[in-house]
């Protein structure tokens, strides 16, 4: 029976998220805590790349963490972004919070819409002439870089932020009484085994987001009761509400 269940992410900022409809419709207490937490590079440690921002005439954001820590390492450097840079980013969503650093103009920001690199191709062509930079974090691989290439564009990517464990404190530890956590990566997972070893392999069930992270949770002898997305279930509340119909 599932009472209580430790979601691997921050608290939702609009009451009108599907898991507090969870909570309400099955019963169960759900807490915001994640295993991870995102840290930006600092400014010494952003120039070791030898990378300048300012050579760049596009930047490609795929995340808030990116919007937010190009711009704190601008601020920190004391570079002024030219009025006339664009910004292409991979959802709406993520094109709308540029407005926390610049004045929003259409003519300056393009977004995709399904959350891939691939799907903003077809705009970076347009605008071939452009020199891209794309923040990333730490933890990537060379599928962006590979794609870029394909279409012969001009572009250097870079590391802006990185993932760390954001630790349990010992009074978490000892007073941890999940029947189920969430995950969405597989540093979640890691942070996770780091904390409790194999201690709670047996009396914790696992659902995971993403074949990655249902990998990595495979690997560690956890129990997977809950995979997504799939075609039924897209998300996460999908896939749980479905779970937690079936075991009530």
């Amino acid at each position: 029976m599932i009472k209580k269940i430790l979601i691997s992410q921050p608290k939702p900022a609009s009451e009108k998220s599907p898991y507090y409809d969870i909570a309400s419709d099955y019963g169960v207490e759900l807490v915001f805590r994640p295993f991870i937490k995102v840290e930006g590079l600092t400014s010494k440690e952003f120039r070791s790349q030898k990378v300048s921002i300012l050579n760049y005439t596009a930047v490609v954001f795929t995340s808030r963490h990116a919007i937010d820590n190009y711009f704190k390492l601008a601020k920190e450097m004391r570079l002024e972004i030219p009025e006339d840079m664009k910004y292409f980013c991979v959802t709406e969503q993520i094109a709308l919070y540029i407005q926390k650093y610049v004045q929003y103009r259409k003519r300056k920001v393009f977004f995709g819409n399904t959350g891939k690199i691939v799907d903003l191709l077809p705009l970076m062509v347009k605008h071939k002439s452009e020199k891209y930079l794309i923040p990333m974090s730490d933890v990537h691989d060379n599928s962006t870089a590979d794609l870029l290439d394909s279409k012969k564009l001009n572009h250097t990517e870079c590391v802006m932020y990185r993932t760390v464990s954001n630790d349990f404190t010992e009074d978490e530890v000892k007073t941890f009484d999940y029947d189920m956590c969430v995950f969405f990566s597989p540093s979640g997972i890691n942070a996770f085994v780091k904390t409790f070893g194999d201690t709670k392999n047996e009396s914790v069930v696992v659902a995971t987001f993403g074949p990655s992270t249902t990998k990595s949770a495979h690997d560690a002898g956890l129990k997977v009761v809950i995979e997504a997305p799939t075609p039924e279930f897209p998300s996460m509340t999908a896939a749980l509400k479905n779970y937690l119909s079936k075991t009530k």
